[in-house]
């Protein structure tokens, strides 16, 4: 098995390839968040991303279009103004552009053949481009029965190769901290196998499979379904982006939800509500607190989270923190985090 990396690792190589001005070739199964590791790393250089996928292409995209120069009765390449060239100017507010090569080995074999001069030499159509251009190439896995076509060694000695696995930490990370409902981030604490579904050997057969992309969708739906243990076509909404099985494991967590104590009885009585033992409540509990905690009451919601088994108030607390950084200045997290720092950390 090739070595492989979590997305942030595979950020941070990519980060490093930009800037040593090499190029990358990000590799993963479907649904590992490949685009939005290098949408992110657009963002954080500030450049603009030009998203050209090879499987829709054919090699005049890359060489540039023939034309005829009718005084001197030669022809050449006209590049398309898909790429920035060196005399172009900066696009307004940005400090260059990322070409994003997505698809790069689902291009027919003329298709990579064609993009060789666009790698190797940064060059389209005969001219050479703007020189704060970055590229950075994606593709699915050779043995995902993905859209995937052989690279020749001439392409792959071309290229910094990458190879990304799903993380559930990373994931759970991101997802917090990017506002995903609370009931999915604490399922996937619950069942964290639930993350990542897909199967290489039931591509054929698998509709869909729960994954990054698919739990954003569901993140979506879910804000669609008001009361959904009273929505009759819920689990059909969620089956459609996660699979049936997931889809039915996730329903059923959300009747465990629903049996949690409310935020406002909590904060009503912090001491005496009743601290459930299952597990799963236990998790679904720590999101909910989370989600719910802020400057007006997180004094009562500390006093609960206090009665918490030591693994779930951590987990509380990270949650907490990540949703609202603020709160990292209150007394009770203060108190909590000197208290328990190494728990923490």
């Amino acid at each position: 098995m090739a070595l492989q990396a979590t997305p942030v690792e595979a950020k941070q190589v990519l980060a490093k390839n930009i800037r040593a001005g090499l190029v990358s070739m990000l590799k993963g199964s479907p649904g590992t968040a490949k685009s939005a590791i290098v949408r992110e790393l657009a963002e954080e250089y500030n450049l603009k991303i030009i998203d050209f996928r090879l499987s829709q292409c054919d090699p005049t995209d890359l060489l540039g279009f023939p034309s005829i120069n009718t005084e001197t009765n030669k022809a050449s390449y006209v590049p398309f103004d898909t790429f920035p060239l060196e005399d172009d100017e900066l696009p307004e507010g940005k400090d260059g552009w990322l070409i994003f090569l997505d698809e790069l080995n689902g291009g027919d074999r003329s298709t990579q053949k064609g993009a060789y001069k666009l790698i190797d030499d940064k060059m389209v159509g005969g001219k050479k481009l703007h020189p704060r251009v970055a590229i950075i190439g994606a593709g699915n896995l050779d043995t995902d029965a993905a859209l995937v076509e052989e690279m020749s060694t001439a392409m792959q000695s071309r290229l910094c190769h990458i190879q990304i696995r799903p993380d559930n930490n990373n994931w759970l990370d991101w997802a917090t901290g990017a506002g995903i409902d609370t009931r999915i981030t604490s399922f996937i604490r619950f069942k964290p196998s639930n993350l990542y579904t897909f199967d290489p050997e039931k591509a054929e057969t698998q509709e869909t499979y729960a994954c990054y992309r698919t739990w954003e969708f569901a993140h979506k739906q879910l804000q669609q379904c008001g009361d959904v243990l009273k929505d009759p076509t819920a689990l059909l909404t969620f089956a459609g982006s996660l699979g049936e099985g997931v889809a039915r494991e996730f329903m059923a967590f959300m009747r465990i939800y629903s049996t949690l104590p409310t935020i406002i009885s909590i904060i009503s009585n912090p001491t005496n509500i009743e601290v459930p033992k299952e597990p799963g409540t236990q998790y679904a509990l720590s999101g909910a607190l989370a989600q719910n905690a802020d400057a007006d009451n997180i004094d009562p919601i500390m006093e609960f989270t206090n009665r918490l088994p030591m693994e779930f108030q951590v987990i509380t607390i990270r949650d907490m923190l990540k949703r609202s950084p603020a709160l990292k200045t209150s007394a009770p997290i203060k108190l909590w985090v000197a208290t328990n720092n190494k728990e923490l950390y």
